[in-house]
């Protein structure tokens, strides 16, 4: 029996009634695969190696969590599958082993906590990220968590982040030292305090736009050394409705904002996104500051025991592990979670001990970690012995062996190579053979399965990513060999740069290798990525060349870390990629639903929204046109431009005025009653005129037609 929605928003009621009927209606045959695909992914629904089972991907803006939000998390977990919750790099939870038609009760027990799915993946603006140690920092100039807050609600469910290209990541981080990676992501935030004309303080941000990870690595330009605290929000919109409308459809690999900078130039861009300002909704946006409340702090009350059950453990695990805030006398308190991964009955037990012993208000970490808030000097030692029992009490957060990894072979399509199984390895072999290492915070591992970085290994000072190596007839999983990334102690970020390829089995040997060398050769107070930089990356792959020798290879070599079996390289489709196939008349729907929810958006008063939509009609409806004459479609800007070639120059669609001044009027009017109200009955009046040209082009082909083309990525 499906569970009652009588505890939802109306919006999160809508989306789950949404899938629910979309799901029915996939599996009756009556919606083709890819466009379910592209439709579920941004409800948080995503496909992994195994078949029949879904990854549910939940969004947690800066990983802010209650106690109860969490409990709900690990009993939907229990429930529903494997029990397994896995934090990752984006400061989200990740349930794997799903079943679709589990999916929307999953999400309505969510929303019953305040809990979305919706664009957690996807092409949209994902999960907002944030220093996990925001309104605590000693160094921050001031909270941005409610600034991270307010740009989460802005952009959910918003009409010009449905239907990107790609998706849009952006970061806030909690002072200068750029905790949160904001250089490689499409915005970045930095926040910053300035005088006024009056002396008086004025809050803004550094902003950073157009940065990223993956196969091609970019650090993100300064759009703004400081930018009004109203004028974020503003400007995101601006950017990213250029982004929609400029930015590349069909190839993927080229579909990110990064790419679109670099095709066009920074300053272009910055202009076009000043063009954009006239048609967006807010000009100012005033965040209400006190969107996050501060939390109240542990309750005051003696602890079972002051000793700690193994007191040079706990020694250790202070002075690495836990921190003064910036509000005297309290403790943030640092959580390794192994691999990200924590089971259901763990995470409940956590729960109680935040309740008693911290405040309520836990952070997911960008490395996979927990962070607890207001903790009592007083009560460390006694939540220290009861973390230990629960798995999370081990030192060394955020050091050399606390190694981020991605979940790899174990779940990804597009994983080539185990992460999971290598960073155990590593782990256990710091653990045992550099044990002072423990409290090595400025060298850090991070692993990713494929190069796409979900493990962020890009922005590690050793970074590994999945590969292989063809010894004829076989095929050794391996390893992409990484180095110089992060961030310096003055906040500067750098991206890695690819070193040597190794076999898997051999990448233990490549960190011992390279920390002998850095201890022997490296100058005092020497840090990792500065050595790397003086030695140069010619230096250390001749250092570990060595290991690449393919002469010498074991049975060992030829299986992966956690494998018993001969590795077979199995790379699935990602849901993030691919060419997929899909039908015109499914496309031209997909354009009248936009003519609806601009109807819609007009009825509740949101111009700028119906405004949007309207537009989006008219783009989609074009693109089918064109598809079914087979006129590729890279841009929205080339759909329009190629529209007026193929229809409006032929005669077969007449305007007043072209087909681009028609359309892009969007930006050079104010999001206006009256204007949204013509450009509405403009769109329906050109849907019908589609409608109707697509039946004389089926009466001439005789039937439907196929078309291939990227529509429905993801």
């Amino acid at each position: 029996m499906p569970l009652s929605l009588d505890h939802v928003s109306q919006e999160a009621k809508k989306d789950i009634i949404e899938l629910k009927n979309n799901i029915n209606e996939f599996k009756s045959g009556k919606m083709i695969e890819d466009k379910f695909k592209h439709y579920r992914l941004t409800r948080g629904v995503y496909g992994q190696r195994q078949l029949g089972v879904h990854m549910f991907r939940i969004k947690i803006p800066f990983g802010k969590l209650t106690a109860e939000q969490l409990i709900r998390i690990a009993d939907i977990a229990e429930k529903f599958t494997n029990g397994n919750l896995h934090l990752t790099t984006r400061q989200n939870i990740q349930m794997h082993h799903i079943k679709l038609d589990d999916t929307p009760d999953i999400w309505t027990l969510l929303e019953e906590k305040d809990i979305t799915a919706r664009e957690a993946c996807g092409n949209t603006v994902r999960n907002l990220t944030a220093s996990a140690n925001a309104g605590i920092d000693p160094d921050e100039p001031f909270d941005v968590s409610p600034y991270v807050y307010e740009s989460f609600k802005y952009f959910l469910r918003n009409p010009i982040c449905q239907d990107m290209g790609r998706k849009i990541k952006p970061a806030f981080s909690s002072s200068e030292k750029d905790s949160a990676f904001t250089y490689f992501h499409d915005f970045g935030f930095i926040p910053r305090i300035q005088k006024d004309e009056n002396g008086e303080e004025v809050r803004g941000f550094k902003v950073v736009i157009g940065g990223g990870l993956g196969a091609q690595s970019i650090v993100a330009p300064t759009a703004y050394e400081f930018l009004h605290e109203d004028q974020i929000i503003p400007f995101m919109e601006a950017a990213i409705r250029v982004f929609d409308r400029y930015g590349e459809r069909a190839k993927r690999f080229k579909a990110r904002m990064k790419f679109l900078i670099q095709k066009i130039g920074f300053d272009a861009f910055m202009e076009l996104v000043e063009e954009e300002r006239l048609a967006i909704k807010n000009k100012s946006y005033k965040i209400d500051r006190n969107a996050v409340a501060i939390p109240d702090p542990a309750p005051e009350k003696t602890p079972p025991t002051s000793e700690a059950n193994d007191p040079a453990k706990f020694e250790q695990w202070v002075r690495t592990n836990v921190y003064e805030q910036k509000q005297k006398g309290f403790y943030a308190v640092q959580l390794r979670v192994k691999l990200g991964d924590i089971q259901a009955e763990e995470a409940r037990q956590l729960a109680a001990l935040i309740k008693e012993w911290a405040a309520d208000d836990l952070r997911i970490t960008v490395n996979q970690g927990i962070l607890l808030k207001f903790v009592r000097k007083e009560a460390l030692a006694h939540l220290h012995n009861e973390l230990v029992k629960l798995g999370v009490g081990e030192p060394g957060f955020d050091t050399l062996v606390d190694i981020t990894a991605c979940p790899g072979t174990d779940t990804c399509n597009l994983a080539v190579t185990n992460s999971t199984g290598l960073a155990d390895q590593l782990e256990q072999m710091i653990k045992e053979e550099y044990p002072a290492m423990v409290e090595e915070k400025d060298l850090k591992i991070k692993i990713s399965g494929c190069m796409n970085s979900c493990g962020q290994h890009m922005a590690a000072n050793i970074g590994f990513h999945g590969s292989s190596i063809r010894v004829k007839p076989l095929i050794v999983p391996a390893m992409q060999v990484v180095m110089g990334g992060g961030v310096d102690p003055e906040g500067k970020g750098f991206v890695a740069e690819k070193v040597i390829k190794v076999p898997t089995k051999r990448i233990p040997d490549v960190i011992r290798m390279s920390l002998a060398d850095y201890e022997a050769n490296g100058k005092d107070g020497e840090l990792f990525n500065d050595y790397f930089q003086r030695q140069g990356k010619r230096y250390f792959y001749d250092l570990l060349k060595p290991l690449t020798d393919t002469t010498n290879l074991t049975d060992a070599d030829f299986q992966d870390w956690g494998e018993e079996t001969e590795y077979v390289q199995a790379i699935g489709v990602g849901e993030c990629a691919g060419v997929s196939y899909d039908v015109v008349a499914s496309i031209i729907n997909d354009a009248e639903e936009k003519v609806e929810l601009g109807a819609e958006a007009f009825q509740q008063g949101a111009w700028a929204d119906s405004i949007y939509h309207s537009y989006s009609a008219f783009v989609i409806g074009a693109k089918a046109l064109l598809l079914s004459i087979d006129v590729k479609c890279n841009t929205q800007k080339g759909i329009i431009k190629d529209f007026d070639t193929n229809y409006v120059e032929s005669g077969k669609f007449s305007f007043d005025t072209s087909f681009n001044d028609y359309v892009l009027r969007i930006n050079k009017n104010e999001p206006t009653e009256a204007f949204a109200k013509q450009y509405h009955d403009e769109a329906t009046a050109f849907m019908k005129q589609v409608q109707e040209t697509r039946k004389k082009q089926l009466l001439a082909e005789g039937g439907d037609k196929e078309v291939i083309n990227n529509y429905y990525k993801a």
